[in-house]
């Protein structure tokens, strides 16, 4: 089995089962989660940015936010 195999099957598993994925992107479970990841990884990107992109970084953060979780 080759990598294109493998990224056939993923496609083919999103495809049938993509009602499912978005029922648990939109869940408060994933709000949970999504939260402490996004507040982590923002926060290590201020650290080692320059303080000019901080905006930046949260901006970006919120909008992916957006798309993840109830809230």
């Amino acid at each position: 089995m080759g990598i294109d195999d493998l990224v056939n099957q993923g496609k083919d598993f999103l495809d049938q089962n993509k009602d499912k994925i978005d029922d648990v992107l939109k869940s408060e479970q994933a709000e949970g989660v999504s939260d402490g990841a996004l507040d982590a990884a923002s926060e290590f990107v201020k650290k080692v940015a320059p303080d000019g992109v901080d905006e930046h970084v949260d901006n970006v953060r919120e909008a992916i936010d957006k798309h993840i979780g109830d809230r």
